[in-house]
């Protein structure tokens, strides 16, 4: 069951068992509850409900739980107050629609304030649940995003610290102390800089795209000495790609992926071409095209690597920007395949996660 449906039955329920409990209460008095009495209270139960779902759309609309903790209390009690003020005038309604109404008795001050009293403790008590499961389920996503990074991160580590790739990119350095000291100290600063982002990363859930891309830059650069001629290298990135943010390690991730599945199968090596702009719509576009073809269990293929693969990609962008994202991987021709990421601007706010149902 999904939340808007979750938050249905739950409203259906509450408000429903409000309308059993007066009905029955109301029949244990001496004169019994007559079918006009009845449907009163169950008016007024929907009066609770609509109201209810009412406040609801406005507090997300107007992102109240972005606010400060006293702004939000100062809100909250003054829309309870104007709520119990609505609903006191919807039961003097109800009662002059349903013929029950006493005026006598009804319009006393006492009267009035007893049921301003209850109709601000019943919506206060609304408001306490909602906002608490509010808050735990915003608490939860975060969680789970954040349980999400350190697994990139974790893994991201465990590769760039893979004694295979240290091996291979001390090699290549070693050979080039003699013969080009400059670019051996270029390929050692490359090197000090992957590691150092991999440490430092901490658990941010974007970074800026120039730090993104100087990685893979970096690492590009160190392939680019073990693959010698074999490995060519684009970059076609407008300005305005640069003041995006994106989450960290993606697309170097995909970069890598191009490099293992795609140029290292390749006897004469190939092609990676990076491309990034801006789309009509505050959108980043973020192409990868690499020499190779797609294999037809290339899905399950990337499944496998230990979170670098496309699973974990669509997991990331569906936590940061729920539907606003999109990631695909096909085949261009028959010699290169592409991979193509759609980056909104702003990510989803802990409200917004909430409301992917």
């Amino acid at each position: 069951m999904n939340r808007i449906k979750l938050y249905w039955v739950l409203q259906l329920l509450g408000w429903g068992f409000f309308a059993f409990v007066n009905v029955f209460f109301a029949s244990l008095s001496k004169g019994g509850i007559d079918p006009i009495q009845t449907w009163a209270f169950l008016a007024l139960a929907g009066v609770y409900l609509l109201s209810t779902h009412a406040f609801r759309k406005y507090v997300k609309a107007k992102q109240w739980f972005d606010l400060p903790i006293s702004s939000l209390l100062l809100r909250l009690f003054a829309a309870l107050a104007l709520l119990s003020i609505l609903n006191v005038l919807a039961q003097v309604f109800i009662n002059l629609l349903f013929g029950t109404l006493n005026p006598n008795e009804d319009f006393r001050a006492l009267v009035i304030s007893v049921n301003l009293f209850v109709s601000y403790l019943y919506y206060g008590f609304w408001v306490l649940l909602y906002f608490l499961f509010h808050l735990l389920d915003k608490y939860n996503s975060r969680l789970k995003y954040e349980a999400n990074i350190n697994e990139v991160r974790l893994n991201h580590l465990k590769s760039q610290l893979n004694p295979h790739f240290i091996f291979n990119a001390l090699n290549s350095v070693r050979a080039l102390v003699d013969e080009d000291p400059t670019k051996a100290k270029t390929a050692i600063t490359g090197i000090s800089n992957m590691l150092r982002f991999s440490l430092m990363m901490d658990k941010k859930q974007v970074i800026d795209f120039a730090d993104e891309l100087a990685t893979v830059k970096d690492y590009l650069a160190l392939e680019s000495i073990r693959f010698e001629e074999r490995l060519q290298v684009e970059y076609h990135i407008t300005e305005e790609a640069y003041s995006y943010k994106i989450p960290p390690m993606m697309l170097q991730t995909i970069v890598e992926n191009a490099i293992k599945h795609g140029i290292s199968n390749l006897v004469k090596g190939g092609i990676i071409e990076i491309k990034c702009r801006e789309g009509v719509e505050d959108d980043l576009y973020i192409q990868v095209k690499n020499s190779g073809s797609l294999a037809p269990d290339a899905t399950l293929k990337y499944k496998e690597e230990e979170g670098h693969g496309l699973e974990n990609t669509k997991q990331r962008l569906s936590l940061l920007y729920g539907d606003k994202a999109s990631f695909r991987i096909f085949s261009s021709g028959n010699q290169f395949v592409i991979t193509e990421l759609k980056i909104p601007k702003q990510r989803l706010t802990l409200d917004e996660l909430t409301e992917l149902t």
